[in-house]
């Protein structure tokens, strides 16, 4: 992985080729950013351009024995640690170590959902479990074989269980020689604060909006329009933008069926709710939580446009359409809560919520927000 092939996030590599030229290199550093920032391609990126035998003054060469390995992913001197879901056979990383190199390869901005799904244990719990520790030891413990350094590149370390949590930060405190630990992680209070003040913090931000413009449209084909509309609705998250250019021959499905949901809602009509919930149910959670971002997209758009900001609403003709009608009963007394209650949604959603329940709950609370009465305004 080169650091030019990471959307954005120029400071952040600025700052890490830096620090290796300024021989600033601390042993355990951690890559802290939402999903979809490029946490992981950037420690990966970090990893190589340290291990590069010929490297420019800001990249790595991406030609030499150890950059064609690293693209591989099978340097012997990288090992990699994320979560699995622990099985007879499915102890350690090591167990599905192919699978691994198989869906990083295919998309290195890999969501843990992705991962899951390529195991096929999408409902199963992911854990870095208390063997993996053990496992990290003994692949510590070798030499190097052509690197300076050993790196050990952990994803998801918040998925660690206390015991595997524990016995790293004692492997932190005193780290074998020339070992490197890059942490990557999108849920900082959810690791310990012990392992947490033994890094060297290296905070990613969410991908601005003309890095994630420029790159929909020179990597996917975009127009500039559709990737300015993308852009908008990922909000930075280069993993969601593909999911959106994937669904986007599926955009009027959306639209109907945020129709179909806010007219079962807003009488809440049982059966239709029922209908509704059994036919999005079948479209997988991958679909659904496409569907979630959709509806924040509309009910931005129909706030925007019921207090009279056309230029900043961005939808299709049929889009527009709707919301012209729909956007009387989305105003100040409702959005915030709308929003609060999807990205809560979609927040569950994540963590293998029942998608049945979900969506049921959903139904009911926006029957109660699309009945709260527009403010009046005030002279």
């Amino acid at each position: 992985m080169l650091f030019k092939e990471i959307i954005g996030q120029q400071a952040v590599k600025e700052r890490l080729v830096r620090s290796y030229k300024e021989g600033r290199i601390s042993h355990a550093q951690l890559f802290l950013g939402p999903q979809g920032s490029g946490s992981l391609p950037m420690a990966l990126a970090y990893a190589q351009f340290i291990s590069c035998t010929n490297k420019s003054e800001d990249d790595s060469c991406g030609a030499c024995s150890s950059c064609v390995k690293y693209n591989k992913l099978v340097h012997p001197d990288l090992h990699f640690v994320y979560p699995v879901a622990l099985s007879a056979n499915v102890k350690t990383s090591t167990d599905v170590a192919v699978e691994w190199r198989e869906a990083f390869l295919d998309n290195p901005y890999i969501t843990l959902f992705s991962w899951f799904e390529q195991l096929a244990a999408e409902n199963k719990q992911a854990v870095i479990g208390t063997e993996e520790s053990g496992e990290i030891l003994r692949k510590l413990s070798l030499t190097t074989y052509e690197a300076e350094y050993k790196i050990m590149i952990i994803w998801q370390a918040e998925k660690m269980n206390p015991s595997a949590a524990n016995k790293l930060l004692k492997i932190l405190e005193e780290p074998p020689d020339k070992t490197l630990f890059l942490l990557v992680c999108e849920n900082e209070d959810q690791l310990l604060r012990t392992i947490v003040s033994r890094t060297q913090l290296i905070k990613i931000n969410k991908i601005k909006d003309v890095d994630l413009m420029e790159a929909l449209v020179s990597l996917h084909g975009q127009t500039t329009e559709a990737a300015e509309k993308i852009s908008h609705l990922a909000d930075g998250n280069y993993s969601e933008a593909l999911l959106l250019i994937s669904e986007n021959e599926n955009a009027g499905q959306n639209l109907a069926s945020f129709q179909k949901l806010m007219r079962a809602s807003i009488k809440f009509d049982p059966k239709a709710v029922i209908s509704w919930i059994e036919e999005i149910n079948a479209g997988g959670r991958e679909r659904q939580k496409n569907f979630l971002n959709y509806a924040l997209h509309i009910l931005r758009e129909s706030a925007m446009m019921n207090y009279g900001d056309d230029s900043l609403v961005k939808l299709s003709a049929d889009e527009q359409e709707f919301v012209k009608k729909f956007s009387p009963f989305i105003h100040g007394a409702n959005i915030e809560r709308f929003i609060e209650e999807l990205n809560k949604a979609h927040f569950h959603m994540e963590r293998n919520a029942s998608a049945k329940i979900l969506f049921m709950d959903l139904a009911f609370k926006f029957n109660e927000l699309l009945s709260v009465p527009k403010p009046e305004l005030v002279n």
